[in-house]
């Protein structure tokens, strides 16, 4: 076997492949990354303002002892890394009827902000939600987020031992249906309803399950210094510190195969590449048109019918001090759609709702999180975000209302509820579905893979291995899902695979000393981290 075998090629620098990388590079192998755009991170990228570079992606860090075990796993650490920001309010809540509610890190002071804000019984009825909510995500984050497969039996008895949970088991119950049975309060079942939205999912058809998702934040939320983006800047630097190859703005056309196995990659510039294994960190329903063997690429029942997508404005503006005023925004505030039914009926169409929920991340109060309602003054950087479905996600019925002059424009909703930005955003700040479909080839636009809407969306996911000896998967398409944390678990389970599908040293680096003894790697010299 050629000393080209020993090579392994990640397809993709988003987090799923630059955690994949990460690992196999710390493990001694000849790793090299191709990615097709100019930057790290995938979705997690920048778009420029007149202040600055704004997070046009991912907005914070959750679940960080994921990563904190990605770094590790390198020699370094997070914290030596990036400067990460806790916030002390985890996102700040409007209604249009003057309601307010911000959220904390912590079950008792939501229970007084909510009972505060709603009475006794929505506070009752949250401590019931909040304890009901830990015990799934506890029960099912080893079995299922934690695993490389999702271990059904495990998590039926998990689940089983704790006979308040099965209600959210019930096959066929929304999470829309369940929230009717636990909170009396309307606003607070559109609130947390809308966590089904963070993995592409609509609350009137996502599993009760999906409920556990508010678990992730309640569990502390971070903001990055430098926004998101530096933490995929970060990823790519310790990668290369390591010894690993990136190769930004090189896409790969094809991923070749020889005797039922992976042989190599056809550079999009025609260049041929030979390599012992290949991880793709892509949409999987793609890897249809990068090989020419269809049943070493995820069925279309792992993949259809697809997530939501979203309409992502990027752009600084100043707040306005009349009405609602600067101090009004935390680093995360939702302005809620005035009924939900009205928001996720037509994306449950494919439709783009007339006035969804708007998403605000204001990045540059990070540096202020400790004293709410604080900024610099002048423009803020921020990030709009509101749901949309993908494209050609569903047949249309009824009036057409995708047309973007249908939609109402976000600093005139933002107005309603008395918040004043200047100057407007036009269209140039706009990302719309039919451009994230552009920017990722296959995925029709959806920023989650697979819907998650549905029972078994869980284990129809795609895992890390696929039929084709050598080729294997990682990112928010397949398990254990979409987000920043899932994504780094899918390079983790990526790299194992990688690890123990070994038969020889054909794949690795020649050892230094004769008979297969490992000394040390050929970058431990340079790895400023060993």
């Amino acid at each position: 076997m050629g000393r080209d075998q020993h090579r392994i090629f990640v397809i993709g620098a988003g987090i799923g492949g630059l955690a994949a990388a990460i690992r196999l590079a710390a493990a001694g192998a000849d790793v090299t990354i191709f990615e097709t755009h100019t930057w790290p991170g995938g979705k997690m990228r920048v778009l420029p303002s007149i202040a600055g570079n704004v997070d046009a992606g991912p907005t914070v860090l959750t679940l960080r002892d994921v990563l904190e075990d990605l770094f590790e796993s390198a020699g370094t650490t997070l914290s030596a890394q990036v400067k990460l920001t806790p916030l002390p309010v985890l996102a700040r809540h409007f209604w249009r009827d003057g309601t307010r509610l911000d959220l904390f890190p912590g079950p008792e002071a939501n229970a007084h902000a909510i009972g505060a804000a709603f009475g006794s019984r929505a506070r009752s009825d949250f401590l019931r939600f909040e304890a009901e909510t830990r015990a799934l995500f506890t029960a099912f984050e080893a079995p299922v987020m934690r695993a490389p497969r999702p271990r059904v039996l495990a998590a039926a008895q998990a689940a089983l031992a704790r006979p308040r949970l099965l209600p959210w088991l019930a096959p066929g119950r929304s999470l829309k249906a369940m929230l009717a049975r636990r909170f009396a309060e309307p606003r607070l079942q559109q609130l947390f309803g809308r966590y089904a939205t963070y993995v592409g999912g609509n609350p009137l058809h996502a599993p009760a399950v999906l409920g556990l998702i508010w678990q992730a934040e309640a569990r502390g939320v971070w903001a990055v210094r430098g926004g998101m983006a530096a933490l995929a800047s970060a990823l790519a630097e310790v990668f290369t510190d390591l010894g690993g190859t990136l190769r930004l703005g090189e896409g790969v056309a094809r991923v070749r195969h020889s005797g039922g196995r992976v042989a190599g990659v056809d550079l999009c510039d025609g260049t041929q590449l030979d390599c012992g294994a290949v991880v793709f960190n892509g949409d999987p329903a793609a890897l249809q048109g990068l090989i020419d063997t269809p049943r070493a690429a995820p069925s279309r029942r792992q993949t259809h019918p697809r997530s939501l997508s979203a309409r992502v404005w990027t752009l600084a503006a100043q707040v306005a001090p009349k009405g609602l005023g600067a101090e009004a925004l935390a680093y995360h505030t939702v302005f809620f759609a005035d009924a939900p039914r009205d928001e996720f009926m037509p994306l449950a169409r494919g439709q783009t709702p007339h006035a969804p929920t708007i998403y605000v991340c204001a990045q540059d109060r990070a540096e202020h999180a400790g004293r709410s309602g604080e900024h610099g003054g002048g423009p803020e950087r921020m990030q709009f975000i509101l749901n949309a479905p993908a494209t050609n996600a569903a047949p249309t019925t009824g009036p057409k209302t995708e047309d973007h002059e249908c939609q109402i424009h976000p600093f005139t909703r933002l107005a309603q509820f008395g918040l004043h930005l200047s100057p407007t955003a036009d269209a140039s700040a706009l990302t719309p579905p039919e451009s994230f479909a552009r920017m990722f080839p296959h995925s029709q636009g959806a920023l989650y893979g697979l819907s998650p809407d549905g029972a078994a969306a869980t284990f129809l996911r795609p895992g890390a291995r696929t039929r084709l000896a050598g080729l294997y998967l990682a990112g928010g398409g397949v398990h254990p899902g979409a987000g920043v944390p899932m994504a780094a678990l899918s390079g983790k389970h990526a790299a194992e695979a990688v690890l123990a599908d070994r038969t020889s040293a054909s794949m690795w680096r020649p050892t230094v000393m004769p008979g297969g003894t490992w000394t040390g790697s050929a970058t431990t010299g340079r790895a400023r981290f060993r």
